[in-house]
């Protein structure tokens, strides 16, 4: 089988690639994916998002597709090379040229911003309410916000345009989500991903995930999202968070994180499929 052919980086881009340490830090942990399920919600919550989505995936028949692709993305511009990352980023950003609709294009920078800030804020969230509650390190969430703007400046956002620091970041989310209204089509699609008819197989580890996911979200979006939510499901949800943190604090750090080269070449390996069969579902379309 013939060797994967490499993209060079740009400069600027492997300069930037060069500075992820505490970015890399962060997002080997486990926990962090606990945030993957609010992260998408998020996004959903944005209606351009939401319509990209509804109009551009198979979502009904591959409901855990985007968040799947959207989280391998995040590990190969984390952990790869700069190469694996000016590869992978050139082949979403074509795909993302044929994402258009009313309002929307896939290579829009603000929307492109959007999906980056919440994973950035989910991440936030978890490493400072379930990892280290309490206990966080002082110049952590700043450092690690500054490294993660990379993942929308590669799909290209321009680092100018994205908030220049924590605060400024915070100010963002504010700002954005009280501006928010989850329309049909997020509930719709959220739905397909809270609560999909295929993967019934999966059943107890979907409810763990729609509580979890319900417990994290911004209770605004929760509630417009209509989640089920009760003083059980707080108490049930608590009692996760926390076993959580006990677990993290108790696993040594080499036992928690699997091998980084391993989790580039799955994700790679999961990207490249994504986006062949996407293009092949264009082209017979």
């Amino acid at each position: 089988m013939p060797a994967t052919p490499r993209t060079p980086a740009p400069e600027h881009l492997t300069d930037r690639l060069a500075d992820r340490d505490v970015l890399r830090r962060v997002a080997a942990e486990p926990l962090i994916g606990l945030g993957a399920g609010r992260a998408l919600l998020m996004q959903l919550a944005h209606p351009r998002v939401a319509l990209g989505v509804a109009e551009h995936s198979d979502f009904a028949d591959r409901p855990l597709a985007r968040l799947f692709g959207t989280l391998d993305f995040l590990l190969i511009v984390t952990f790869g090379t700069p190469e694996e990352v000016a590869r992978i980023s050139a082949k979403v950003r074509g795909i993302h040229t044929a994402v258009r609709g009313d309002g929307y294009t896939g290579n829009d920078p603000d929307l492109q911003m959007w999906v980056n800030a919440t994973l950035i804020d989910s991440a936030l969230h978890i490493y400072g309410h379930v990892m280290r509650p309490g206990r966080a390190e002082p110049g952590v969430a700043e450092e690690y916000y500054r490294q993660a703007r990379v993942v929308a400046e590669v799909l290209g956002c321009p680092l100018e345009e994205q908030p220049p620091d924590l605060a400024a970041f915070r100010a963002y989310m504010d700002r954005t989500l009280a501006g928010l209204q989850v329309t049909g089509t997020a509930r719709e699609v959220a739905a397909a991903v809270l609560w999909p008819r295929r993967l019934r197989c999966l059943a107890p580890a979907l409810a763990v995930f729609r509580l979890l996911t319900a417990a994290l979200l911004p209770e605004p979006l929760r509630e417009q999202y209509g989640l089920p939510w009760s003083r059980g499901r707080r108490r049930a949800a608590g009692l996760l968070l926390r076993s959580a943190t006990v677990a993290h604090r108790l696993v040594p750090g080499p036992l928690r994180r699997p091998p980084q080269p391993l989790l580039v070449r799955l994700a790679s390996h999961r990207v490249d499929r994504t986006l062949s069969a996407r293009r092949a579902h264009r082209r017979g379309s």
